[in-house]
C-alpha cells in the first residue's frame, strides 16, 4: 500500500498503513468518485463503498453515467473523508474494473448493504440486491495506485 502525506505542515500528518486500512474499513462515509465523460468533462459521483483491505468496490446501475464514463476511460479518482473536525481522509487514483458476474458480485453487495443499512432485511438492501440479481447493476472494483492520506488529529499546532 503506497501512502502519500498530503497534510499541510503543522495541521496533521498522514495515516499509517494500519490506520488507512482501519479508516477505509470501519467508517461509514460516502466515497466520491471522479470520472471523465465523453466530452472530457470531470464528473463526481457519491457512492457507498466496500473496502476489502486491498481494493475498493461499489455497485452501480448498468445505465449509470459513472459506468459509461468508466467504460470509456477506466482511470478513476476517489476521495473518502470526514467533514467534521478533526479532518481526516483518504484520496487516490486507481484503475476501475467492471464485474458483471452476479455470483461474484452478490457477496460484495451483501457486505455493502450490511455496512450501510445494518441488515439485508430492509427495503434499500432488498432493492439493491434484487437489482444485482436481475442483472441491472454491476460492481466496479478499484485497484488503487496510491492513497493520499491526512489526519488533522495529529496536528502539531
Amino acid at each position: 500500500m503506497k501512502i502519500l502525506n498530503v497534510s499541510e505542515p503543522g495541521l496533521g500528518s498522514s495515516m499509517t498503513e494500519e490506520e488507512t486500512r482501519d479508516f477505509l474499513s470501519n467508517t461509514m462515509l460516502f466515497a466520491r468518485l471522479g470520472t471523465i465523460d465523453d466530452k472530457t468533462d470531470p464528473n463526481v459521483h457519491p457512492v457507498w463503498y466496500y473496502f476489502d483491505n486491498e481494493r475498493i468496490y461499489f455497485q452501480t446501475g448498468k445505465n449509470s453515467k459513472k459506468l459509461r464514463n468508466i467504460r470509456n476511460k477506466n482511470n478513476i479518482y476517489f476521495c473518502i473523508d470526514q467533514t467534521n473536525l478533526p479532518y481526516k481522509g483518504v484520496r487516490g487514483k486507481g484503475t476501475a474494473i467492471i464485474s458483471e458476474d452476479i455470483n461474484k458480485n452478490l457477496p460484495i453487495v451483501e457486505k455493502l448493504m450490511l455496512k450501510y443499512t445494518g441488515s439485508l432485511d430492509n427495503n434499500m438492501a432488498q432493492l439493491l440486491l434484487d437489482s444485482l440479481k436481475r442483472g441491472e447493476s454491476v460492481i466496479i472494483e478499484i485497484i488503487p495506485h496510491f492513497y493520499a492520506t491526512w489526519d488533522n488529529s495529529k496536528g502539531t499546532m
